[in-house]
Order: structure tokens, then C-alpha cells, then sequence
């Protein structure tokens, strides 16, 4: 987690949500870490004040991977009531009593990691983590968990829950991969079991591949976009060629690791707004890095001799070592290539 905001009520749950801060610092299940108490003795307690906890709440959900309340569960539970959206985009929410005898993950168990972290607090806090959730409770492979854990998106929310729903029951699960597996393959699901399997998980960067009636699709960050174009072509128009290869590869916005380009390009508005809108990073190569880059690319004495490079998407997108998986694209100006980097999955 990068973020994790405590909140305390009471003196004494200021003193405990300090102590659980920390700790998560001190073992990096958090990147930064901030507690909060009452303006009326948070100097005293040596936390940050505030003044209305709907508001503290309401930013915090916004900013931060988890919140952890240090309080009755009723106060956590009316403080976010109204903010909760998406089980697969809202915070880790936990709940301690003032003891820490009791540490409750409300939301976000298993994506977000609150059932994680409320195991961690109650350790820390020698207490006893109430986990309710129903894989967790019967002892089941939790295949939303692992994904959050693993980095892959879910790509058919309802499915997620059919392939949990399929587990509870023992019925059969299919596991297919076009990624090397490390790990034995979790209780409940075959790698032979396709036929058998109505309901399956696919691990790819593609999801046009279904080899269950129905199949849940996971994602992994492993696609860079190798991109160039023309100075000053349109966002939009960019934009619009990369949907568009994308689409042609069945591969989602969620399988995206980053863009790369060549230097020259560095601060081009198209890329630049691409980049932001998608909330990824660019990488860019000068025109002897994307010379070194091994490979037969097609190579465009036009394209040379404006950059100094006669191939910029392809061995842009294969700089770091990535293989090519959909070779150049190119129309209005803008080119477009896909780049795998080396993937496994570990259970």
C-alpha cells in the first residue's frame, strides 16, 4: 500500500492508532502514513487535528489505499457510507477497538487489502483479526485477492464472482495461461480441466481468447505502446489509432505498463495527452538507443532522416526487452506497435 490514514477518537485511540502507524512504517506495508484525532486534544496527542470527520473521511477515501478507524464500527461505517462506490476502486477500510482486541476489515477485503491489513494490525496490536468473507472463512483460494496481490485487473467483475461462487461449491474451475505458472495451482482448479469447466480463469493480455464457456479474464501490466508520429497531429487523432490497435489485439487499457517513444518527441502534446488521460508513464529512447534495440524492424528512409532513426514504434515498444506482439500500425500520421514484456504468474 502507498497510503494508510489512522483516526483515533479517544486519547487512548490516538495512543494505539500511533502505535499501528508505527508499525506499518517500520515494516513498509506503507509507503506514508498519517494519524488524526479531535482538534481539541490532537496537539496533546501528538496527531494531526480535525475538525469534522465527514470531511476527514471524505478526502481520505479519495486520496489513500486504506483507512484505518480506531473506534466502535458504527462510526466507521456512518463516516463512509456515503463514499462507497466500487469494490474494485475503493479504500481498504478497518475498524480496532480501543484495546486492539478486535480488528474488522469493513471494505476492500480482498481487492483493496483490508483483510490483509487488519491480519498485520491485530498482530500488531496482539489482538484477533475477524475476517468474514466467505473464501477467507471456508478455507478457498481467493482469486480476486490474488489478482490485487499479483497486479492483474479483473476484467468480468460478475464472473469473479461466479468462479468464487464455483470454488464454494467444488464444482470444477478451469485455469488456462498464456503466461509460465510458478507455484502449484491453487486447491479447486484444473489446468486439464477445460472440458469439464463451465466456468474458468484465463491469465492473458488478451481477452479474445475464451476457452471456457464462461471466463474470467485477468490482466497483468506487461504491454508497452511503442508510438510515433508526425509533429503536431491531434490528440484525438492519436488517441483514436491507439483504440483502434488496441481493439485489432483484444488487448484492454488495463494490460498498459506505459508508453515509449523517441526523445524528439518529448514534450509533444499528442503523447502528452494520451499519457495523462491513461495515467501512464512515457519512456523515451534516444535515436542510438532505438538503433541498438536487436531485431528486424521496417525501417523508413523518411522517418531517418527527420529523427535519425528509420523505425520508432517497433523498437520503441521492444526497447526494454519486450518482444513485439502486434507490429506496426500506422495511419493519419501516427504509428502504433505492442510490446509483451516477459510474464509469469506465481501462486
Amino acid at each position: 500500500m502507498r497510503k494508510v490514514a489512522f483516526v483515533g477518537f479517544t486519547r487512548t485511540g490516538c495512543d494505539l492508532a500511533r502505535s499501528l502507524a508505527r508499525a506499518v512504517e517500520a515494516q513498509g506495508v506503507a509507503d506514508e502514513v498519517s494519524v488524526s484525532g479531535p482538534a481539541r486534544f490532537a496537539c496533546e496527542a501528538g496527531v494531526e487535528p480535525f475538525e469534522s470527520l465527514a470531511v476527514w473521511a471524505s478526502e481520505r477515501f479519495r486520496s489513500c489505499d486504506a483507512l484505518v478507524f480506531v473506534s466502535a464500527c458504527g462510526i466507521a461505517v456512518r463516516a463512509i457510507a456515503s463514499l462507497i462506490a466500487d469494490k474494485l476502486t475503493d479504500p481498504a477500510v478497518v475498524v480496532l477497538d480501543e484495546q486492539g482486541s478486535f480488528c474488522i476489515p469493513l471494505l476492500s477485503g480482498h481487492v483493496g487489502g483490508a483483510n490483509d491489513l487488519a491480519r498485520f494490525l491485530a498482530q500488531a496490536a496482539g489482538g484477533c483479526a475477524v475476517v468474514s468473507t466467505a473464501t477467507d472463512v471456508n478455507g478457498v483460494f481467493a482469486i480476486d485477492e490474488w489478482a490485487a496481490r499479483e497486479g492483474f485487473s479483473i476484467m468480468e467483475r460478475a464472473r469473479a464472482k461466479e468462479v468464487s461462487a464455483a470454488l464454494l461449491e467444488s464444482a470444477p474451475v478451469g485455469l488456462s495461461s498464456a503466461f509460465p505458472l510458478i507455484g502449484d495451482v491453487p486447491a479447486g482448479f484444473s489446468l486439464s480441466g477445460g472440458a469439464a469447466a463451465d466456468v474458468g480463469v484465463r491469465l492473458d493480455w488478451r481477452t479474445g481468447r475464451h476457452p471456457f464457456p464462461r471466463t474470467l479474464h485477468l490482466v497483468p501490466r506487461c504491454i508497452t505502446l511503442g508510438v510515433g508520429c508526425r509533429r503536431g497531429v491531434g490528440a484525438e487523432v492519436l488517441r483514436d489509432q491507439v483504440e483502434s490497435v488496441l481493439s485489432e489485439a483484444c488487448c484492454p487499457r488495463a494490460a498498459l505498463s506505459g508508453i515509449a517513444t523517441i526523445d524528439v518527441k518529448r514534450g509533444e502534446p499528442a503523447i502528452d495527452d494520451l499519457a495523462a488521460r491513461w495515467g501512464l508513464d512515457v519512456a523515451y529512447f534516444s535515436a542510438d538507443e532505438l538503433r541498438a534495440v536487436p531485431g528486424d524492424f521496417p525501417s523508413s528512409e523518411f522517418v531517418e532522416r527527420a529523427v535519425g532513426v528509420g523505425n520508432v514504434c517497433e523498437r520503441a515498444a521492444t526497447a526494454r526487452g519486450e518482444s513485439l506482439v502486434l507490429a506496426k500500425r500506422a495511419a493519419q500520421g501516427c504509428t502504433v506497435a505492442l510490446g509483451l514484456a516477459r510474464m509469469t504468474a506465481a501462486f
